[in-house]
């Protein structure tokens, strides 16, 4: 496939997990994700690492591109241990890091990941908790993604996610910014800087 690529399987993850269900609370705590953007209404999220508030003038958050710690990462060492271990690995940067809960029988609708901050940075999920597997689609491509198995894919191209148990699903997603040269689904920079150009 070439918008959907898997990276490792078998990802020990019951230290990711124990952190989400000590605290099932903090799944309220940020609504932004499920009432103001259509396409994720029926997830509930985590935010551990978002664009840095306040936006510069004029600036969407899709081309925000620094990003912070928010306030309840330091509740979840271990997932941000994770992601900040892959990142090493890769002489990458680690971007935006959140903990999504897809509800039973729910779906994520088809979008892109429109602007300048995803142009330059790929996109990864870890299947933490998914009773019959997380169907995903990119590009037209599907795969059927299994606990334990980190996937990076292309969010550029539409793309659509469903939850098909009575279960919720639960994914952590991160974002990574390759060094100069590699990446999966990157831009090359002239592109993403010509991209950026446009939506100023």
């Amino acid at each position: 496939m070439t918008h959907l690529k898997r990276l490792a399987a078998g990802i020990h993850t019951a230290p990711l997990l124990e952190e989400i269900q000590a605290q099932p609370e903090l799944w309220l705590w940020n609504r932004d994700r499920q009432t103001k953007v259509a396409c994720q209404r029926e997830t509930e999220s985590i935010y551990l690492r978002a664009a840095a508030k306040p936006f510069p003038a004029g600036l969407s958050g899709n081309d925000v591109q620094l990003t912070r710690r928010t306030r309840l990462a330091k509740r979840f060492p271990n997932t941000l241990a994770f992601c900040e271990g892959f990142a090493a690995l890769e002489e990458a940067k680690l971007g935006r890091v959140t903990l999504v809960k897809l509800q039973p029988m729910g779906r994520v609708y088809p979008h892109i990941d429109h602007g300048s901050y995803y142009r330059i940075r790929d996109r990864y999920h870890l299947v933490l908790d998914s009773d019959q597997g997380s169907p995903l689609i990119s590009g037209g491509q599907m795969a059927l993604l299994r606990e334990g198995e980190l996937w990076v894919f292309d969010n550029k191209q539409t793309h659509e996610a469903a939850n098909l148990s009575q279960r919720p699903r639960i994914h952590l997603i991160f974002d990574i910014e390759p060094a100069a040269g590699r990446g999966h689904y990157v831009y090359p920079p002239e592109q993403a800087s010509s991209a950026a150009g446009r939506l100023a």
